[in-house]
């Protein structure tokens, strides 16, 4: 199926063949930026990069790739310089903007937001997380940075830990490893643990789903996701006050389970990873943050029928 004018929504609705098709050519543009920089793929293509929710990497990276692909980017990077403060709809918002653009990415905290702009528009429009709902170019992005730091999606124990009932990032990930025949342990607190849902989903799929509180489990799967505990999403900050720093991961545990262990995290980071980790070959967090300057710039172009062949 192309791409091309197609709505980056969910996870959900990507096959395998599909995200295959992304990550040959993520590849393709990271091996592109290397050579020549700047690429001029989108050259006569204006996309619009709205984020009415706070971010650094997913708006940074999306707004290099604009630029990477030789596009000019349109921006709102803060709520308050939105109509949104006035009351607008998003569908409204979207309806204007895709008259001015090519693509519209958007961040804002509706879960199911982004949906709603794009059944409003006629431009393809692309998911740069929406609340509480889904991230799909994290879990995307997250995917080429297994493929190249495993060898492989195929068949892997993947462990996810720390807030996974709000966590759009570890959501999206399900989802999208589920082809691949993964393993899953979902580490959380009881408050925070992976929606049921979500749970009984992987189950349906095949996938053998371990929920556990203890992060010993987790460490030892072939790669570990760490995630912040969200103070945004708690309504009682006695909450927040009792979960936060539910798991810190440090070099020792690292070095007492599966010492060829992958460790990821989505970031920004709080407590959640000691910095004594950072030196560690198999912390690809930061390298995964990289990522999404490839993957992003794969994405605009296949929706907008311009990707490299």
């Amino acid at each position: 199926m192309s791409f091309t004018g197609r709505d980056i929504l969910t996870t959900e609705d990507l096959n395998k063949e599909d995200i295959l098709e992304i990550l040959k050519v993520t590849a393709k543009m990271e091996a592109a930026v290397h050579t020549e920089r700047v690429l001029s793929l989108l050259s006569d293509r204006i996309v619009a990069v709205l984020f009415l929710e706070p971010s650094t990497r997913t708006r940074l990276s999306f707004v290099t790739a604009v630029h990477r692909l030789g596009a000019k980017p349109i921006i709102v990077a803060d709520a308050k310089s939105s109509s949104a403060q006035k009351g607008e709809s998003l569908a409204d918002m979207g309806r204007t903007v895709a008259g001015y653009v090519d693509c519209i990415v958007i961040r804002q905290p509706q879960k199911g937001g982004a949906k709603v702009i794009a059944d409003a528009v006629d431009v393809p429009v692309i998911n740069g997380g929406d609340g509480a709902g889904q991230h799909p170019t994290q879990a995307l992005l997250d995917l080429y940075t297994i493929q190249k730091e495993k060898g492989t999606l195929e068949g892997l124990k993947v462990a996810m830990v720390g807030d996974l009932k709000f966590g759009r990032t570890v959501h999206s990930l399900s989802y999208a490893l589920a082809p691949f025949g993964p393993e899953f342990i979902y580490c959380a607190p009881d408050e925070l643990k992976m929606p049921e849902p979500i749970v009984s989903g992987m189950r349906q799929r095949g996938v053998p789903v371990t929920e556990t509180a203890a992060i010993d489990d987790a460490l030892q799967a072939d790669v570990i996701y760490m995630t912040r505990i969200q103070k945004e999403r708690f309504t009682e900050a006695e909450q927040y006050e009792r979960l936060k720093g539910s798991y810190v991961l440090n070099r020792g545990l690292v070095e007492s389970g599966n010492r060829s262990i992958v460790i990821m995290h989505p970031l920004p980071r709080v407590d959640e990873i000691a910095v004594d980790v950072d030196e560690l070959a198999n912390a690809a967090y930061f390298r995964q943050a990289h990522n999404g300057v490839y993957l992003r710039m794969a994405l605009l172009a296949l929706v907008c029928g311009e990707a490299l062949v």
